[in-house]
């Protein structure tokens, strides 16, 4: 189902007004029967998709999305993390608002709120790394296609602590597991 909505909101994307890929963006969006469980409500595990959409919408409307593919680039989500504040229910209506807030040698970094009348009901911060045939895709690389940041953008400190903390080994390394 997940895969169906993001073509749909792939080429809904296409028909909204273009942006620059630094400005905010944002998605109207209901809920859908789909992603509400047992206590209905959203999902938990919803949010990061429906967020999915709103990357979607910044990369199609920013004209990014038909640069990575010109390129055989491609997003991967490398770290994420949400907080939450109330639930969205069925019916609802909402958006999803994302925005760039900074780029690294490693990822891009949005931030996403899930907004309901103006109130912040989630945000969550995702890491995403730009990949090539030749692996990870530079920050330089990334600007070419991106364009230069507004001046005076810079990642919050603790992202970068986030990032050092939350990271796995890289998949070339072993990652054992034990809960001891």
């Amino acid at each position: 189902m997940h895969f169906t909505r993001m073509l749909f909101h792939l080429l809904r994307s296409r028909r909204r007004p273009a942006q620059d890929i630094w400005d905010g963006y944002s998605l109207p969006l209901r809920v859908l029967p789909t992603e509400i469980d047992i206590f209905m409500h959203v999902n938990n595990g919803m949010y990061f998709s429906i967020m999915d959409l709103g990357r979607i919408d910044l990369m199609v409307r920013s004209g990014v999305w038909n640069a990575l593919r010109d390129k055989g680039w491609s997003g991967v989500v490398s770290a994420e993390t949400i907080s939450f504040r109330k639930s969205l229910k069925l019916g609802q209506r909402y958006s999803v608002e994302t925005k760039i807030i900074g780029i690294d040698e490693r990822a891009v970094y949005f931030e996403h709120r899930i907004v309901v009348d103006g109130e912040i009901y989630a945000r969550a911060f995702v890491a995403t790394r730009l990949l090539s045939e030749n692996g990870t895709v530079s920050k330089d690389e990334a600007i070419e296609v991106f364009g230069p940041p507004p001046e005076g953008l810079e990642l919050p400190e603790w992202i970068h602590d986030w990032r050092l903390h939350n990271s796995l080994p890289s998949s070339r390394r072993p990652a054992s597991h034990s809960w001891a």
